[in-house]
Order: C-alpha cells, then sequence, then structure tokens
C-alpha cells in the first residue's frame, strides 16, 4: 500500500542534479534508512539525473520530472525526461559504454544505479525521451506517519 508521494518538475541544468539528490534523500529519511542506503539513493538519482541533463536534453534545456512514492518498507524512483531518448537500451546498459566519450564519461551510470538500488528498468522511445524506475527496500520498518 502506497503510503506517501511526491512529484518534482526542474529544467535540465547541471546546477539542479545536486538539489534532486537532497530531495529524494529527504523524502527517503521517512523510511529511517541508513546513511549507507541515503548515500546509495542519492548515488543513484545523481546518475539518471545527470543522464537525462547530458544525454536527454543534449541540445537544448527541457524538463525533467522525478517522482518517488514510499510503498511499504521500499521506495520508488522514477526520473523521466522528454528528450532525445535511447536507441539501444541494451547497448547503453552495458559498462564502459558512453556516447560521449568526448566529454571523458566513464560509461558506467546504469550500472552504478544497479549497483546501488535493488532494481532497475528503463523505457525509452528514440525522439520522446527516457524513464528511469529505481527500487530500494529498507531493512528497517520504522517509517514515521
Amino acid at each position: 500500500m502506497e503510503k506517501n508521494y511526491m512529484k518534482l518538475e526542474f529544467l535540465s541544468k547541471s546546477s539542479n542534479e545536486s538539489f534532486a539528490r537532497v530531495v529524494v534523500a529527504a523524502f527517503a529519511s521517512q523510511l529511517d534508512p541508513t546513511l549507507e542506503e541515503l548515500s546509495d539513493i542519492k548515488t543513484a538519482v545523481s546518475e539518471a539525473v545527470t543522464n537525462a541533463i547530458i544525454h536527454g536534453y543534449e541540445y537544448g534545456e527541457g524538463i525533467i520530472t522525478l517522482e518517488a512514492k514510499i510503498i511499504d518498507n521500499e521506495i520508488e524512483i522514477l526520473v523521466e525526461d522528454k528528450g532525445m531518448g535511447i536507441a539501444d537500451i541494451k547497448q547503453a546498459m552495458e559498462p564502459f559504454y558512453t556516447s560521449k566519450p568526448n566529454l571523458e564519461r566513464s560509461g558506467m551510470g546504469f550500472t552504478v544505479m544497479e549497483t546501488f538500488m535493488d532494481s532497475l528498468e528503463i523505457e525509452s522511445k528514440k525522439g520522446e525521451g527516457t524513464k528511469v524506475r529505481m527500487r530500494k527496500k529498507f531493512n528497517s520498518l520504522t517509517s514515521k506517519e
């Protein structure tokens, strides 16, 4: 059963990446996470938002939508852009693959998200945008209502 929900929209500016991290961490804090769990979530959100900024809206600014919901002892986070989309999701998810080698990107964004979260789903259509959905369960169930 859904216990709480939030939705935020912001411009695809790199200065908003840290803002997104902090917002999700603050929202997740009601699940009484450990510092390590909070760090994992912040890192995964950071990677997803950075991907949307750099890859989704490569040629200009657009809107990034960030949603989070708490269901029992789990948080689900959705980062969505209406940008360029990903032509080959399987290829994009391969470690060290990057479509921007000139930016000295490591190509590890999706790998990092998979490592720090319990599940990762990516939906994308070329020219329509990308949705990144991540979930993480917490061991402590002392959520504050």
